[in-house]
């Protein structure tokens, strides 16, 4: 491991973001018809908002969570049902995530079902078990450049890790599509002839499968034709077009496009990629895969940052269960992949990242050269009566100073006048109206919550006299902003700022930032201050009130219930209350996806079926404990571990259409639950215990229940 390798990561994790983005607006549409629309592409063709959720990112960034669930370091070790399980973990149950086109049509959906029913991997993606057609779609590839990324410069390790990750869902030719976009992002950290990157990629597929043949064909009619990419495509077409493969994507017309598009783009990142845009056919897939092994390879230098990284800023929205996890900016994403690839090697991380990786992974650090966090900026005018304002404002990545490591955020705001707020924040919450659409139909849940903790340095320049600051955080729910103390700030110092948020409930915090009272500004002005080290950490104290929460409409059948993530089951508001309810299971998910100790609780009622549950320490569909009503007058405390297992029970003759205030406290691995105020059940898990995890209710076998209110704070 090279210390750089990181900063490629990110590199690498960025661009493959920025090819999504470019492609996404021209997914399946023909050459014929972006050339007819859009002529010459040269740059992202669509002005989005934000950019919802992929397919494309969703895979990369949850599957890879497989090497921290299972606990193995060393690669031998590593399964693909490791990987299916991560799979199973993180995707909702036929919604979001992916495409669900159903069983023996989409090939993730298909496996997704045969895992689900106990058929575990490689045979899950098998051609045996589900057709070659099936199996040799384009998702092989499209969701393995994480296990390249996570192993820089070793093409060995990228091939094995993707030959088990891209089993698990495909086989033949969707399993050497994945091995060679992995070898190739991992042999780019160290090698920049595009050639030399194609051919190892060759070297670790067998040498005559129709794969590495397809490859083999376009690099030898770019040999005699090296000038005319429009020609390379005709003779893609007439040779390997879409009417010669059976299914609905398949792999082998878009890797002929993306070979295409990597050798006639000479090494030019920009090139490449609209190269590959106006070739048509799975463009965010392609592009995506291309753009990673570009970028890994020429680093942020040859990303142009007005083109294309100011339109993304950092932000990456994604569609897993885990509501907390998909407002995800993609420092967050870099770092994960990177923390990864330490362990896979063995080797210990470099400071400061080493405190970032174990600590602070989802802080605003901007130790990632460009990179902004997705923070944004806005102006309060104070003369009309408080209202927010967009002004002219520039976001810089800056190593001028730094209150940690080397580098901080720059902010640039202007005009401001004497007595305005300047507002400084991350958006910790998303609505449909902040998107474009409603791609893999994403949802979420906070980032930051009432209880904890916010912490942030801030800096003024020499010629802001007179400033103010406090942190912040605005709730949605109530239409309020909630300040912390103000503090002075000596211009040309560095202040550390660290405030409590109240407990509130019903409160719902969507921003989450510093707010700068200017001083001495005249009309006109600039003000500029400098941001580093954003985050927070402690225990919420909350509650969820369900008459506050709202039905969340999004384009098409699109729905979701504010701060929510639903596994399966219907979910509805009903008279101030949530209801779920099932045919087999259902459960739906809220919080933080780091709370460690605390306290749940669940005012429940049971309408129909025996088992209804409030869920602790939810990391996913198949890792939470769960406490409740179970059959025969009893409640149980349940962990699930890819399937639920009782772990002890106690007599308590419940009645439906009954409220109970059920209570569950974590702490360590000691959970002690309890109904209206009376403990009932302690246990302690010594068999790799879930020490983190958001909150949830569960129903199982036909079950209805509903609750009026849900309650987090100290596990003291």
């Amino acid at each position: 491991m090279k210390q750089d390798f990181i900063e490629k990561i990110y590199a690498g994790w960025l661009a493959k973001i920025i090819g999504i983005r470019l492609g996404a607006p021209v997914e399946s549409w023909t050459y014929e018809k972006i050339r007819t629309v859009y002529g010459e592409v040269n740059g992202y063709l669509a002005d989005y908002r934000d950019f919802a959720a992929d397919d494309d990112s969703n895979g990369p960034i949850f599957l890879i969570r497989a090497l921290e669930d299972c606990g193995k370091t060393e690669e031998e070790a590593i399964t693909p049902q490791d990987v299916a399980e991560a799979l199973l973990n993180y995707a909702p149950y036929e919604h979001g995530f992916f495409w669900w086109g159903g069983y023996g049509v989409s090939t993730e959906h298909t496996a997704y079902l045969n895992l689900r029913h106990g058929i575990t991997a490689p045979r899950s993606g098998s051609a045996r078990q589900n057709g070659r057609t099936a199996a040799e779609q384009i998702g092989g590839q499209i969701f393995i450049d994480s296990w390249g990324l996570a192993a820089p410069g070793n093409p060995a390790l990228a091939a094995s890790l993707a030959r088990k990750a891209a089993s698990v869902t495909h086989d033949g030719n969707g399993v050497y599509g994945g091995i060679f976009v992995a070898v190739c992002i991992s042999y780019a950290f160290v090698e920049k002839d595009i050639v030399k990157i194609i051919r190892k990629g060759l070297s670790f597929l067998p040498e005559d499968c129709e794969y590495a043949e397809t490859v083999k064909a376009v690099m030898a009619f770019w040999e005699k034709e090296k000038n005319g990419w429009r020609l390379c495509f005709q003779y893609i077409f007439n040779n390997f077009g879409y009417d010669k493969y059976p299914g609905v994507c398949h792999i082998i017309p878009n890797i002929a496009v993306m070979i295409l598009a990597l050798l006639y783009g000479k090494g030019d990142f920009s090139d490449t990629i609209n190269i590959c845009t106006m070739c048509g056919w799975d463009t965010d897939c392609n592009v995506g895969n291309v753009a990673a092994i570009m970028g890994v390879r020429g680093g942020l230098n040859v990303i142009d940052s007005r083109k294309w990284r100011q339109p993304v800023h950092d932000f990456l929205a994604c569609s897993s269960v885990i509501g907390s996890l998909n407002i995800m900016d993609i420092p967050y994403g870099a770092s994960y992949i990177a923390r990864q690839a330490y362990k896979l090697a063995g080797e210990e991380v470099p400071m400061p990242w080493k405190q970032i990786f174990e600590e602070r992974m989802d802080s605003c650090h901007f130790e990632y050269p460009g990179s902004t966090h997705a923070i944004r900026m806005k102006v309060c005018n104070m003369d009309d009566g408080g209202s927010f304002s967009q002004r002219e404002g520039t976001l810089l990545n800056t190593i001028e100073t730094a209150f940690s490591g080397s580098r901080s955020l720059k902010c640039v705001i202007k005009p401001v006048a004497r007595g305005e707020k300047v507002m400084v924040y991350k958006k910790t919450y998303c609505r449909p109206a902040d998107f474009h659409d409603s791609r893999y139909d994403p949802a979420f849940s906070p980032l930051i919550y009432p209880g904890q903790t916010l912490h942030a340095a801030v800096r003024v320049t020499g010629e802001e006299y007179g400033v103010k600051a406090c942190l912040y955080v605005h709730g949605d729910n109530g239409s309020r902003y909630y300040y912390g103390s103000w503090k002075e700030i000596t211009p040309g110092c560095w202040e550390a700022l660290s405030w409590t948020i109240p407990g509130l409930d019903g409160e719902l915090l969507d921003e989450a930032g510093v707010c700068f009272l200017t001083g001495t500004a005249e009309e006109g002005d600039d003000f500029c201050c400098y941001l580093d080290d954003l985050y927070w950490d402690g225990t919420p104290s909350y509650g969820i009130d369900f008459a506050s929460e709202r039905v969340e409409v999004w384009p098409g059948l699109h729905r979701e219930i504010s701060q929510f993530t639903r596994l399966k089951g219907r979910l509805t508001l009903e008279q101030g209350r949530l209801h779920l309810s099932c045919s087999d299971f259902g459960e739906a998910y809220t919080g933080g996806w780091n709370w460690t100790d605390y306290m749940a609780e669940g005012f429940l009622t049971a309408h129909t079926g025996e088992i209804h549950l409030l869920q602790v320490r939810v990391q996913g569909a198949l890792r939470s404990y769960a406490f409740g009503l179970i059959p025969e007058g009893r409640v149980g405390l349940l962990k699930n571990d890819n399937g639920y297992r009782l772990l002890c029970e106690a007599c308590f003759p419940w009645e439906k259409e009954k409220e109970y205030r059920l209570a569950v406290r974590v702490k360590g691995n000691h959970i002690t639950a309890a109904i209206d105020g009376k403990v009932l059940l302690e246990y302690e898990d010594n068999d790799n215990p879930y020490l983190y995890g958001c909150i949830g209710s569960a129903v199982r076998e036909g079950s209805h229940c509903s609750l009026r209110k849900m309650w987090v704070g100290s596990a003291e």
